[in-house]
């Protein structure tokens, strides 16, 4: 599941040597901050640097040149290349590596056939983090025993819904417009169309209506993304039967709205349309809610996020028909149960989103052009992203990251990919550890986590031999949270006692989603609980949750004399 920094589904999915480029633009001292998976540059901050010479290094490039290539030659990689790197696909994963190529000195284009920013930026992380501004804000204020223990006295709280609908839709323009001249600055060439590989190197692109263009590249990254995941025997009006893509437009707030799917992106819906006034009813296929996280944490979320809440649930049941509210009659749901398959239920509602996950966009890629079939429609891929063929053979200098690959739906997990390509194609040997991305679900309060939950840890000990060990720290006991009177949470650390391993972190409370990465960053570098217990974080501060977190496990390892274990595994 994931954040609505979409790219992730309701359910967590499965994952050359450089030897010639053409500089675009020369950057002695890059800067890499990322925003939600965002490169800084998203957000209107410049990506050029200077030399040592003091001189700013700027691409001139004008537009690539136009290769024409005869359907006979497709299954031959050509001799000379238009393009060091070509990526099909903008989005955040695509951006991403192409201001890492650039970077790294290489001759690099983009291919989008959509808007710039994919679904992140238009349809997911962006958009429904200012909804959830939004829905907080609105909690707060709406909250009379939270602002009575502050000493706060409120009006009645209200809304407009154009202007909340606004907020979001000029947020995600205004991140797309950074996205797009932060890449035309850096000398990234655009490339407008749909891009399809039609042989090894070798991919065209177009618009419908128009000659196809064919570019050729020693390398070739798909970042093509995802849509939202329809099951069979839904029908989507975009209306009153909705999916993620439209509830982000916010057109409505009904009164009655029933979530089919209680991962990240209908907690989040649940979240945001509650706040604004609406009753919610989750249908959940399998016997609890929020099945991918936790169990304890998803236990206690669901004390604080659903049980106070106008929301109501049926689980184990799968919702076989969902039929759009026409000619006065309302929206109706008929559920079967998921193990029987008997009738269960019909429900009659307002509207109906519809949040079980998403599906990779693959379809008319061309690669049956270079011998690969997708499986369930993602591209099949190794550890180090390449490509695999029907016969199990690599795809030479062919990637696919992000959603595409199902290694893991998250935007800024797209983006690490990205970058661990470039790196590859550039010569440095990479392989990204999934299991040191952070993942987080931005409710009020948010959820947090990285790593194994509890039941994988213990599957894997048993398997492997080890002990595990489990730490927990409340929220109530930390004094920021206490000051803003937020005291309901958990983290959760799970642990190797024997050698201090940081197996998984879980966090649900306040901030939760900015707490994580320092779990995450020392999951991604090795670092031992016995040595991070020696950090040290300002006080009064909610980052002291994860400080007494560390120092409360017991570790049989004694701590390194010379700093922090450093192991061969790269983010």
């Amino acid at each position: 599941m994931h954040s609505i920094c979409f790219q992730a589904t309701g359910v967590p999915g499965s994952n050359y040597i450089f030897d010639s480029c053409s500089p675009a633009l020369a950057i002695s001292k890059p800067i890499n901050l990322r925003f939600c998976g965002l490169r800084k540059e998203a957000f209107g901050f410049s990506g050029l640097t200077h030399s040592s010479s003091g001189r700013v290094h700027f691409s001139s490039r004008g537009h690539s040149k136009k290769v024409s290539a005869s359907a006979e030659s497709n299954g031959s990689p050509p001799k000379s290349f238009d393009y060091d790197l070509i990526i099909i696909g903008a989005g955040v994963g695509g951006h991403g590596a192409a201001l890492h190529a650039v970077e790294k000195g290489l001759k690099t284009a983009i291919i989008e056939g959509d808007v710039v920013g994919g679904t992140c930026v238009n349809r997911g992380c962006v958009p429904s983090k200012a909804l959830l501004a939004v829905s907080g804000k609105m909690r707060e204020l709406q909250s009379e025993h939270h602002m009575k223990a502050l000493g706060l006295q409120v009006s009645a709280a209200g809304y407009d819904r154009q202007g909340v609908a606004d907020h979001a839709n000029n947020l995600a323009s205004k991140i797309r417009s950074n996205l797009t001249n932060s890449m035309k600055a850096l000398g990234v060439d655009i490339l407008t169309g749909v891009g399809t590989i039609v042989g090894p190197q070798k991919v065209k692109y177009g618009k419908v209506g128009f000659p196809d263009n064919i570019v050729t590249a020693k390398n070739i990254i798909i970042a093509t993304g995802s849509v939202p995941f329809v099951p069979k025997g839904i029908e989507v009006d975009g209306k009153t039967v909705i999916t993620s893509d439209h509830a982000l437009k916010l057109e409505s707030v009904p009164d009655w709205i029933a979530i089919v799917g209680s991962g990240y992106i209908g907690l989040e819906f649940s979240d945001v349309y509650t706040a604004l006034g609406s009753e919610v009813t989750f249908i959940e296929a399998l016997d609890q809610l929020m099945p991918g996280f936790d169990p304890e944490i998803g236990k206690l979320a669901q004390r604080v996020l659903i049980n106070p809440r106008k929301i109501d649930y049926h689980t184990g049941v799968f919702a076989t028909k969902i039929t759009p509210a026409k000619d006065g009659k309302p929206v109706i749901i008929e559920l079967i149960d998921a193990k029987t398959k008997e009738p269960k239920d019909t429900l009659e509602v307002d509207a109906a989103l519809i949040a079980t996950g998403r599906a990779p966009f693959t379809n008319g890629l061309g690669l049956e052009n270079v011998n690969v079939v997708t499986q369930r429609g993602f591209v099949p891929v190794d550890e180090r992203l390449r490509v695999i063929d029907t016969n199990s053979n690599l795809v030479p200098h062919l990637y696919c990251i992000g959603d595409a690959n199902g290694k893991m739906m998250l935007a800024h997990a797209a983006s690490a990919q990205g970058i661990s390509v470039v790196e590859q194609v550039t010569g440095r040997d990479h392989v990204l550890n999934h299991l040191s991305i952070p993942a987080a679900c931005f409710t009020h309060p948010e959820i947090s986590m990285v790593g194994l939950t509890e039941p994988q840890a213990r599957e894997k000990a048993q398997k492997e031999g080890f002990e595990v060990g489990v730490a927990k720290t409340s929220f109530k006991a930390n004094t920021k949270a206490l000051a803003e009177n937020e005291g309901e949470g958990l983290a959760k650390l799970i642990y190797r006692p024997d050698n201090g391993e940081i197996l998984g972190v879980h966090i649900f409370g306040l901030h939760a989603a900015d707490l994580i990465h320092e779990a995450s960053n020392a999951i991604a570098l090795g670092t031992r609980i016995q040595d991070i217990k020696f950090a040290v974080h300002a006080h009064p501060t909610l980052s002291e949750v994860l400080d007494e977190l560390f120092k409360s496990a017991t570790v049989k390892a004694a701590a390194s004399s010379h700093g922090p274990v450093s192991e061969p595994v790269a983010v």
